[in-house]
């Protein structure tokens, strides 16, 4: 199965800038609202630890590549339009924005942390970034819960007796967040909340969309422009704010993950993205040559430019996926090579949910697979682990 990741943020913070440093794609760049107009789609990638060498083979990516040692496996990178306040009642480009935001599965919010844009992508100077996180929270929040009113609405409306259940309707309302009746069963009683909606006040219905919205819609923060002394001195002080705590903080410097990218394809330096270094290998000009040191000590002192390691962050922490190998437990190959393929799955993914995800024909002939490391057979609920190789044995 594919994820989607969505860049979210106000205007002129360098989501574009993001969203190009991590695809290498031409998107128009700016410091004024709505320089992204539509959604834009993009091939981003994560890493993960090849599990061919294990085995004394060398892969054959379909997708794609894998160097010294580390698979790139795509995902898909979404980049809405800038965001302003009010959206949720359609200001600016927000109704569009919203929408596009249904088709994603983790979002990665690019706040600027230097503090150098206002809440409405504006220049100016010492603007806090937690605004621009309660803004877009609230933003969100609103748009959920005006969805959650309707279905509320709507159970109240055809009630019947103890035949309706509010969880059917809610998720039913909201279906395209891609949850269940049996998860927002499960909020609304962790809140303490009656499954009797009559019992509920206007703070019950927006804690409660609120929650869903976090479940559905996990939120990562990409502290962007950590590059800048601003933003450095920002840094300690967001992230040990216990209002911030159910939010996951990764530093990032787009501008230096594009200039290394741009650098490489130059052949001035030889660069891995998500590395914490480099090296040069080409014959830069003086003024690039420390360009690039101030980088270089960027990434030392962050772990790398941030970009990659937001990426990751979303999908393997974040939404808590896994990849799985599909293989061969004797070691067979076709033509074609081995190890071609690594799948994303969520983290409670079984043998069975992996042989559907090869094909249906395969998931409905599914017998059981086989454990590639240790060659034991496991059966179809068995639960699947972050780099698992498996073969699948099947009818069909």
């Amino acid at each position: 199965m594919s994820y989607t990741i969505g860049l979210v943020g106000k205007p002129s913070v360098g989501k574009s800038t993001f969203f190009n440093a991590a695809t290498m794609n031409d998107v128009p760049e700016g410091a004024y609202p709505f320089t992204t107009i539509d959604p834009t789609v993009g091939e981003a990638y994560a890493r993960v630890e090849c599990a061919a060498p294990e085995f004394d083979a060398t892969c054959t990516p379909n997708v794609g590549v894998c160097r010294d040692g580390t698979r790139f496996v795509p995902t898909k990178l979404v980049d809405v339009a800038g965001l302003i306040p009010g959206a949720h009642e359609g200001k600016g480009l927000g109704n569009q924005f919203l929408t596009d935001l249904n088709e994603t599965d983790a979002l990665i919010h690019i706040d600027d942390f230097s503090g150098n844009t206002d809440i409405e992508g504006e220049p100016t100077d010492g603007h806090d970034p937690r605004t621009d996180i309660d803004f877009l929270e609230d933003e969100l929040d609103m748009w959920y819960l005006d969805i959650l009113e309707k279905g509320v609405e709507s159970h109240e409306s055809t009630y019947t007796g103890v035949e309706a259940k509010i969880e059917v309707d809610l998720a039913e309302q909201m279906s395209a967040f891609k949850t269940n009746k049996d998860e927002i069963k499960q909020l609304i009683l962790s809140l303490g909340l009656d499954l009797d909606t009559e019992t509920w006040d206007a703070d019950d219905r927006r804690i409660l969309a609120r929650e869903i919205r976090k479940r559905t819609k996990p939120m990562l923060i990409a502290a962007n422009k950590m590059d800048t002394p601003d933003a450095q001195a920002n840094w300690d002080e967001i992230t040990s704010d216990p209002a911030y705590d159910h939010l996951t903080f990764v530093p990032a410097s787009a501008h230096a993950e594009g200039a290394l990218k741009t650098a490489a394809d130059n052949g001035v330096v030889d660069y891995t993205p998500g590395d914490d270094n480099f090296e040069i290998v080409g014959d830069p000009s003086t003024e690039q040559q420390a360009g690039l040191e101030q980088i270089r000590a960027f990434m030392t002192d962050y772990g790398g430019t941030g970009v990659q390691q937001a990426i990751e962050t979303a999908l393997f922490d974040v939404l808590g996926c896994i990849a799985v190998f599909p293989g061969s437990a004797n070691g067979s190959a076709d033509e074609k090579g081995v190890f071609r393929d690594c799948f994303v799955l969520p983290d409670n993914a079984t043998t069975e949910d992996f042989a559907y995800v090869l094909h249906s024909d395969i998931g409905d002939g599914l017998l059981h697979g086989i454990d590639c490391r240790t060659e034991r057979q496991v059966g179809a609920d068995h639960p699947l682990t972050h780099r698992d190789v498996v073969e699948i044995v099947s009818t069909n």
